[in-house]
């Protein structure tokens, strides 16, 4: 059937071998609508982002831009504002029909750290084309923290598709009829779901979180580990106001709450590219049953990973600052988002990443 391969499809392809790995696959791997992948042994830092291009191969591109080659099996640090390119465990075989598109996971946004699948003949980042046969990398660029990094880490994850299966507009509209797709805002359908920012919280005044611009490394592996306040300054607001200075990282949240129903699958998108005077990052995908009732939640808030570009720029609340794109799922996962599995931001507000203690 056309559409987002579900858990139990993409299992299918790992047993025939559409999908292979240097290691056995992890025990949470495969996730509701997507699979984690995992770094491998060796990082090459490369003096620019790059990809293969048509007809060529990525092993082949790094010969012209490394610098040096790091071990990675017993930890390594990537430094802030380096770029590395790291061969992944996992290589693809895709059938004809299939095609594929990577994303940073969750975490991995929350901490600003850009990280791009790219593939052998590639022309866009996280776009594997139908059929396509080769190894995968990722390109990782820490932006505000550096990190320490092992083998085996998981920081994109890949969704495979049959065919298209976006939905449009009238159907999203009829589908937010049938089952609240928004809630604590108004449904704001163009091109996707639109979603605001929250700046006039319930209670208090906490708005966000802005990255602070010297800190320590960050060990991926140390969950709960650290103090926020080493890392972020808390922002505060009262007037609904916020401005954001150039080259900052923020974290925010939606003002409303998100639901992904279990036949569906959605993925973060830009609202207006046109404003540029900031972007959401997209940190994007969100697995069938985020913010579901039955899986323990009342519907998610989106947490927003945002950057300033070259002005100052006032954001205020309620601004639609990005928009979901649903898409349908070849089949219901056999295992929803935050039912019975490890989901860290099922029912979110504002919220960092696991790796922070909880204020």
């Amino acid at each position: 059937m056309t559409g987002v391969l579900a858990s139990q499809e993409i299992e299918t392809l790992i047993q025939d071998r559409a999908i292979i790995a240097d290691q056995a696959f992890a025990e949470g791997q495969v996730q509701p609508a997507s699979l984690d992948l995992r770094l491998g042994t060796v990082a090459y830092r490369v003096r620019a982002s790059f990809l293969a291009g048509h007809g060529q191969k990525v092993s082949t591109r790094l010969s012209e831009f490394e610098m040096h080659r790091i071990d990675l099996k017993d930890g390594a640090v990537l430094e802030k504002g380096c770029v590395y390119v790291v061969p992944l465990m996992e290589g693809l075989a895709l059938p004809r029909n299939i095609q594929a598109i990577a994303n940073a996971k969750s975490s991995t946004g929350r901490l600003d750290l850009l990280t791009r699948v790219i593939v052998d003949g590639g022309e866009e980042f996280d776009r594997i084309p139908q059929g396509y046969t080769g190894p995968l990398y990722a390109e990782i660029c820490p932006r505000s923290f550096s990190v320490l990094v092992r083998p085996g880490m998981r920081l994109n994850q890949i969704r495979f598709r049959n065919g298209q299966s976006m939905l449009s507009d009238s159907e999203l509209m009829q589908l937010h009829a049938d089952q609240t797709l928004v809630s604590g805002g108004d449904a704001v359908i163009s091109e996707g779901l639109g979603f605001s920012v929250d700046l006039k919280p319930s209670e208090g005044t906490l708005v966000g979180y802005r990255a602070r611009p010297h800190t320590g490394v960050i060990d991926l592996d140390n969950i709960a580990g650290y103090d926020p306040n080493e890392y972020w300054d808390p922002l505060h607001s009262d007037r609904g106001q916020l401005i954001l200075d150039p080259g900052a990282f923020y974290i925010l949240v939606s003002q409303e709450a998100v639901h992904i129903p279990p036949g569906y699958a959605a993925e973060m998108a830009p609202y207006l590219a046109m404003v540029g005077e900031f972007r959401v990052h997209y940190a994007g995908f969100f697995d069938p049953g985020f913010g579901h009732a039955a899986a323990g939640g009342t519907g998610a808030r989106g947490v927003l990973e945002v950057r300033c570009h070259e002005a100052p720029f006032v954001l205020e609340h309620g601004q639609t600052v990005g928009r979901l794109v649903y898409e349908r799922m070849s089949q219901v996962p056999q295992q929803l988002y935050g039912a019975g599995i490890a989901s860290n931001y099922q029912g979110q507000g504002l919220k960092l990443s696991k790796h922070f203690k909880a204020g």
